[in-house]
């Protein structure tokens, strides 16, 4: 009998193969996935079933995540979906709020990227950034706008224009970031400017083109701002 007992105890004592079960250790599971490998290591069903424990607290939602992709077509469908049809499709009104809420935040985030990340694409762009980002430059200055194969805007950099450092710090920073593109700039004070400058700015644009080019990093244009008027080294025939 005493041998009985003491087996009993041991299995009672042993520990069971999983944590927990049901829908709150599954939950617990899912978030530590999450936290631990990233949302790239969930399926875009296990994304929508984690969204909808958010609405739904008591309650197992795969097969409710995996029903909605198939009546929906996809993620990106099922988030993008009216809110009518979400509740024909059987949600209440807390799971279609949270439903919601990631094609909004996308859009939000889109517009704070579009904001710090214009894309520099044509004159007037490009004209209207200078508007913006040059106020208060300090006259003399050279500032190098990097950009990606989309033209849009990576980085608003100063540049130290002493030829002989400038092509290879430039160079770094393009490849560091990426950039396919260059835009120089120059800020001019107001008034005349030194007639001696676009030939100095396009022998310096000349090199730096030349550095860059071997890079696959191309040189668009070297404008000079200021005093409410500019000049494209480019239109000009300097470059």
């Amino acid at each position: 009998m005493a041998s009985t007992v003491a087996e009993t105890r041991a299995e009672v004592a042993a520990p069971a193969p999983f944590r927990s079960t049901g829908p709150a250790g599954h939950r617990a599971r899912m978030r530590e996935r999450l936290l631990s490998r990233g949302a790239e290591a969930l399926a875009d069903y296990e994304i929508l079933e984690m969204l909808l424990f958010l609405g739904i607290p008591r309650r197992d939602t795969k097969p409710l995540a995996k029903a909605l992709i198939n009546r929906f077509g996809s993620l990106s469908d099922v988030l993008c979906a009216p809110p009518e049809l979400l509740a024909a499709a059987g949600l209440g009104d807390e799971a279609v709020a949270v439903l919601r809420m990631p094609q909004q935040a996308a859009l939000r985030l889109a517009a704070a990227e579009a904001r710090a990340r214009p894309v520099l694409n044509n004159w007037d762009r490009l004209l209207e950034y200078f508007d913006t980002a040059l106020a208060g430059a300090m006259p003399g200055q050279l500032r190098g706008l990097l950009l990606d194969n989309r033209n849009r805007l990576l980085a608003d950099e100063l540049l130290d224009d002493a030829p002989d450092r400038l092509p290879q710090a430039l160079a770094g920073r393009a490849l560091a970031l990426h950039a396919t593109a260059l835009i120089l700039v120059r800020v001019l004070p107001a008034g005349p400017v030194e007639k001696s400058l676009p030939k100095r700015d396009a022998a310096l644009a000349a090199t730096l083109s030349k550095a860059l080019s071997a890079l696959s990093i191309v040189l668009h244009d070297h404008m000079l701002v200021g005093g409410g008027s500019w000049v494209s080294l480019r239109q000009k025939g300097m470059l």
